[in-house]
């Protein structure tokens, strides 16, 4: 199967984050730090560096902060230069996306509807061809990012839906999308079906969606007479199962380290990941790590 290049990137970003609350009263979750990065930055980082030409950002009224974000501040910076801190100046610069080589759109999805409604709302700003779709929820790390890889063996794979997969234990698969797998092909498992949340003796197998996909355009069709599922939501889950017979649906194996920053437990474990990464806090994780010790022991 022969596939258009993928030139656009939806990142929904309407969500209340209720389970951060009260932290997200005021900011918006996709904003809190790992450390000193906002989460929508990683995805951000990701898809430039995948090639996307247009960023659409399915966000909420309420939430103008991921705008001021994603946009350039020059009266900042230069506020910042003036101030001789020409270094964090030029990481704004960096992190900004440059208007000059990337289309930005900011579209709304007012009410809480589902995933699959905060997709469809893109569909009048995508680009011809299959559309990229980023959760910046779930943080995946590795070089390359985790989109390039997908790009890359998109062009390999027998279907026009592929989804970022992982391999979970079977007492977890409630939390997920899970595969109902007909084969394997290397990194690649063709699906034959997709369960949304299935109870654990349920489950068809324990290949689990997280938050990245590549959808052929038919995906906005399928969301257009998708009736709402669980919760009363519109789930993308659902419509990408509508094309599995006629356009496939591939799970791709990616490389790389994966948090689900949507839980507490999953940001926790990203900040101290990352921690871990750069020396300038190996005191303060040595310093805890000796608290633990039992008084007397080596």
């Amino acid at each position: 199967m022969s596939h258009s290049p993928i030139r656009t990137a939806i990142f929904p970003v309407a969500g209340m984050g209720t389970r951060f609350l009260p932290a997200t009263k005021a900011v918006p979750k996709e904003l809190l730090p790992v450390l000193d990065t906002p989460l929508i930055q990683f995805a951000i980082d990701e898809a430039v560096q995948a090639g996307i030409e247009r960023l659409i950002f399915v966000s909420h009224p309420s939430k103008p902060a991921i705008q001021q974000h994603v946009r350039d501040d020059a009266d900042l910076r230069a506020t910042l230069r003036a101030r001789g801190k020409d270094r964090m100046s030029d990481r704004l610069a960096e992190d900004a996306i440059d208007t000059d080589d990337h289309d930005l759109r900011f579209v709304m999805q007012d009410e809480p509807l589902g995933l699959g409604h905060a997709i469809a709302c893109a569909r009048g700003d995508v680009l011809p061809g299959p559309v990229a779709v980023l959760l910046p929820d779930d943080l995946i790390l590795g070089e390359p990012g985790c989109l390039s890889q997908m790009i890359d063996a998109y062009a390999d794979c027998r279907a026009g839906h592929m989804v970022a997969t992982m391999d979970v234990a079977r007492d977890e698969v409630s939390s997920y999308g899970i595969l109902r797998v007909a084969s394997r092909d290397g990194r690649f498992a063709h699906a034959d079906g997709i369960v949304e949340k299935p109870e654990p003796a349920d489950a068809p197998s324990t290949t689990a969606v997280v938050g990245r996909y590549v959808l052929d355009p038919a995906i906005f069709d399928a969301l257009a007479h998708q009736t709402p599922g669980a919760g009363g939501e519109i789930q993308l889950t659902d419509a990408i199962a509508q094309g599995i017979a006629d356009i496939g649906l591939a799970g791709f194996r990616f490389a790389g380290t994966r948090f689900d920053c949507g839980s507490k437990r999953g940001m926790l474990a990203a900040q101290l990941y990352n921690a871990a990464q750069d020396p300038q806090f190996d005191g303060v994780i040595a310093d805890f790590l000796a608290t633990l010790r039992p008084a007397g022991a080596a």
